[in-house]
């Protein structure tokens, strides 16, 4: 049975921790006299309130001896949490934005599952201190995922991440100390990286304000701006911060403080870094000189465009340079297919992630290796270390699902009387936690505030399935899942 007095007691503590946030805007909107100090402090006491009920009521619940959060436990935890921290994170854009639920909820899931959709226009003529909120929510987010990447996936066996468990992904009665040490060695470095991401937008001519926001949501790759031009509306300088560190957040944070303790870092002995350079790299290659030839941009331009784009795709951050649908054909079908493609697991980017297609790589060539030899003994290996059954059938049940979602998602999209560009790209970039689709409506000049509220509740599910691994949240609707 599902242990409720600890989920309870669990998620009271991450709804008072989100009240706490909410007094950062509200300090933002008394500096400012934007007018939203009040809807911020209503906002941060109803989610305090909320959860000072349920601690209290999960302190004070019969327990179980010895009890503890199981993989049972774990599987629910982890999709309550966003879910109803998204519910209350949503409460200040139904107070000051005068939107509905459905918009307010739409905005908030975008933000902390680090999508970067969003239904708000005419952003600079928004209070400082909403800007603000919506930087910090995919911040959160972004942190909140890679713990979830590095301590619960693993642990879970979720899509093949018991490739990356390490003590930290033990949850026995001896190992969670180990999680809370690696949970503040992460924090640390990733506010670090944040802090040295908004001095570098600062000397690149951003205010103050701006690469404070733009920091917060370009490490996590969430994408969200205060310029509804996004970062085309900055000096080309932030645009090579933005190239930077966008890459950064593409990377396993864990292998930054791995590299630091050992005070070097050596790409070539990872492989699922190596693979996501590569990918970067090439992409990036073919489509600068697509645009040199075509007489489009000059060299360095070309190129700039092409690493921005190609990073911001493949790292599911969603910051927009340029209407790249306007490039070609060509450029549009290898940015919907990097759509797919995600970054390194145990960073904040979202997609199916690189060593996924790599374990597929590998066992593809262990196949026609044996189709060859018949009778010869071919092991398929990831990083040095064998690719047990166990994995290799987590990440085919991953992708098999991940696959079914964006299609499921395009039909219903698409039954509500959307085009099929929009359903189809509007699914993916949902599910792959990207951002902006491609047409008119949905695409890097557009936003998804005309859409129906169908199609929003929809897809914010989408964003949620495709941040917590898909298997994380379908696997609640099994029945085998509530017996006990």
């Amino acid at each position: 049975m599902l242990n409720l007095r600890l989920l309870i007691l669990v998620l009271g503590l991450f709804l008072s921790k989100l009240a706490l946030f909410l007094l950062v805007p509200m300090t933002v909107g008394l500096i400012t006299l934007d007018g939203t100090v009040f809807d911020f402090f209503t906002a941060a006491m109803i989610t305090g309130a909320v959860g000072g009920a349920m601690i209290t009521f999960g302190k004070l619940a019969p327990s179980r001896p010895n009890s503890m959060l199981r993989a049972r436990d774990m599987f629910m935890l982890t999709s309550m949490v966003w879910l109803i921290f998204s519910s209350m994170a949503a409460l200040p854009f139904v107070f000051i934005e005068h939107i509905s639920f459905t918009d307010a909820f739409f905005e908030t899931i975008s933000g902390v599952t680090t999508t970067g959709s969003t239904v708000l226009s005419d952003l600079p003529n928004h209070a400082p201190s909403i800007l603000i909120w919506r930087s910090i929510l995919q911040w959160l987010g972004g942190i909140g995922f890679i713990v979830m990447g590095v301590g619960i996936l693993p642990y879970l066996n979720v899509g093949g991440m018991k490739l990356f468990q390490t003590e930290s992904s033990d949850w026995s009665d001896k190992q969670v100390p180990r999680l809370k040490h690696y949970t503040a060695l992460l924090f640390t470095a990733y506010s670090i990286l944040t802090a040295l991401c908004m001095v570098c937008y600062k000397l690149s001519g951003m205010s103050w304000f701006d690469a404070i926001n733009h920091a917060l949501t370009t490490l996590s790759t969430g994408g969200y701006s205060t310029s509804d031009a996004s970062m085309a509306g900055f000096p080309v300088a932030a645009h090579w911060v933005a190239i930077v560190f966008m890459f950064a957040g593409g990377i396993p944070l864990l292998l930054f403080i791995q590299s630091a303790r050992r005070k070097s870092l050596n790409p070539w002995q990872d492989q699922q870094l190596m693979g996501y350079l590569k990918l970067v790299l090439l992409a990036s290659a073919v489509l600068t000189a697509y645009l040199y030839m075509t007489h489009q941009q000059s060299l360095i331009d070309a190129a700039r465009l092409s690493l921005f784009n190609v990073i911001s795709i493949v790292t599911t951050t969603g910051f927009a340079l340029t209407d790249y649908s306007a490039w070609g054909a060509l450029a549009a079908g290898l940015f919907f297919l990097l759509t797919f493609a995600g970054g390194c697991s145990g960073s904040t980017a979202g997609g199916i992630k690189i060593f996924r297609f790599q374990v597929a790589w590998e066992i593809m060539l262990r196949h026609l290796r044996s189709q060859v030899h018949p009778y010869g003994t071919f092991t398929a290996r990831y990083n040095k270390r064998p690719i047990s059954d166990d994995i290799v059938a987590s990440v085919l049940t991953l992708a098999f699902l991940f696959m079914l979602t964006m299609a499921l998602l395009t039909l219903f999209l698409a039954a509500l009387g959307l085009d099929f560009v929009t359903a189809l790209t509007g699914a993916v970039t949902a599910v792959c936690n990207v951002g902006p689709g491609l047409g008119d409506t949905i695409g890097p000049a557009g936003n998804f505030s005309s859409l129906p509220d169908a199609a929003k509740w929809a897809l914010g599910i989408g964003m949620l399935a495709g941040r917590l691994e898909i298997t994380t949240l379908v696997i609640l609707f099994l029945p085998k899942f509530w017996k006990k």
